[in-house]
């Protein structure tokens, strides 16, 4: 029986995560131990720490990954991948080279009989002014074309210390409480007064736990978790829906 993977928030190359290397060889093997079964695979954003291409530069590294990608598409699965709100500047290169569709938005999907809302965690809700003005920028078109006209030497490491300094924030206030997920809650329980029957399952990323609960008597709300902490990951088989980690079975 064919299956519906889903996973997120690798942050490949993150300068706060030292097993970034080792997370990314978990994660191609993985991605290998899933070649005879998967359908496709959606990656929910956040898999590149830093991801920024210029036309004819983009970021050195993760050949592990991207060299899987390429494989799996080669043999006919298919491959989602949601720009996050830190690999966000992807154009084309990925769907050239690995036969990838990215998605800049959310996505409302039938898999296998069921009705799937997939996004990254950071476009839906009822954010903070600030929060939606930056990313307002970093999505605009004209702002993405005059960061591109600066010198790599100087916006990678001001990406990267951008990440390092927000992403250390972020774990001194980390909880699994409300307050982390419950705005992707309200969002989703919205979305289905708004349109009835519109998802069975609403999957995201970006808040780094694991999280699997019902919104409705016939629609759940799943959070991926991560591969720096859990390594975990979503499959769908057209019955069943697991949040897993890879030293688990769906079995």
């Amino acid at each position: 029986m064919k299956k519906i993977y889903f996973v997120s928030d690798a942050h490949l190359g993150a300068r706060h995560h030292g097993g970034s290397r080792q997370a990314e060889k978990k994660l191609a093997g993985w991605l290998d131990s899933i070649r005879c079964d998967a359908a496709a695979v959606y990656f929910l954003g956040d898999m590149f720490d830093y991801w920024f291409e210029y036309r004819y530069v983009v970021p050195k590294g993760f050949v592990r990954f991207l060299g899987k990608l390429a494989e799996l598409a080669d043999q006919g699965i298919e491959i989602h991948i949601f720009t996050g709100n830190h690999d966000v500047w992807m154009f084309d290169y990925l769907t050239t080279e690995t036969g990838a569709v990215v998605h800049r938005d959310t996505l409302n999907v039938e898999l296998l009989g069921k009705r799937f809302f997939l996004g990254h965690g950071d476009e839906v809700g009822r954010r903070s002014l600030m929060f939606r003005l930056i990313r307002a920028i970093f999505r605009n078109r004209l702002c993405q074309r005059l960061y591109a006209a600066i010198h790599p030497r100087w916006t990678f490491g001001f990406a990267r210390w951008c990440s390092l300094k927000s992403r250390l924030g972020g774990l001194n206030n980390e909880t699994g409480g409300r307050e982390a997920w419950g705005y992707l809650a309200d969002f989703a329980s919205e979305y289905l007064r708004e349109h009835p029957g519109g998802a069975d399952f609403f999957i995201f990323g970006h808040r780094h736990i694991m999280l699997d609960m019902h919104i409705a008597p016939s629609a759940r709300l799943l959070i991926a978790g991560d591969w720096m902490k859990y390594f975990s990951y979503i499959v769908w088989d057209g019955l069943a829906l697991s949040l897993l980690t890879c030293d688990s079975t769906d079995d």
